[in-house]
């Protein structure tokens, strides 16, 4: 069985710019790049993860989401594809939720097609409900602590084997 690490976007892999619809305002956050090529190297199956209510909203379409997504793929430079999953969750919190994390929906199923060892998963994420996805569907969680949440702030959610980093790249640098 393999493993696998299912990032969020905003906030994980790129800056948070708070409804990004245009791909020339994608900045990745510092250690992204070197941290996926760590990942890849020790063997890990990456998954893209991401809550994007605007589409939902109507603030912007899913093919603009998409375009985000390519030109942070264009930025990371890594051979494609870069991701063997994708999920662009387009509910609103008001609407049932599908995929919208904290639905743990998208992460089983990958499990299951990819054979995907559930105890060498990670869910890594900014927001607690990056967390209560890996929490629900089972596997190992990593806070990143770079911005909507500092590590007291993560602290006081007091999430089981919840790994706390200040940074994408503290955190992969304890990959193995």
């Amino acid at each position: 069985m393999a493993k696998a690490l299912f990032f969020d976007r905003d906030g994980t892999l790129i800056v948070d710019k708070h409804y990004l619809s245009d791909p020339a305002g994608v900045e990745l956050l510092p250690g992204v790049v070197d941290g996926l090529i760590r990942a890849r190297d020790l063997g890990y199956r990456l998954f893209l993860f991401s809550n994007q209510s605007g589409v939902g909203r109507g603030y912007y379409s899913l093919d603009d989401a998409l375009r985000v997504n390519a030109r942070m793929e264009e930025l990371i430079g890594l051979p494609a594809p870069l991701f063997d999953g994708v999920c662009m969750a387009t509910e609103t919190p008001d609407q049932p939720a599908v995929y919208r994390k904290p639905s743990p929906r998208f992460i089983q199923e990958m499990i299951a097609r990819h054979s995907l060892n559930p105890r060498e998963c990670i869910m890594v994420g900014d927001r607690e409900t990056d967390v209560e996805a890996g929490l629900a569907a089972g596997i190992g969680v990593a806070a990143i602590a770079n911005g909507k949440l500092d590590r007291a702030a993560w602290g006081r959610f007091a999430f089981p084997g919840l790994a706390i980093y200040d940074d994408f790249a503290s955190f992969a640098a304890t990959l193995t």
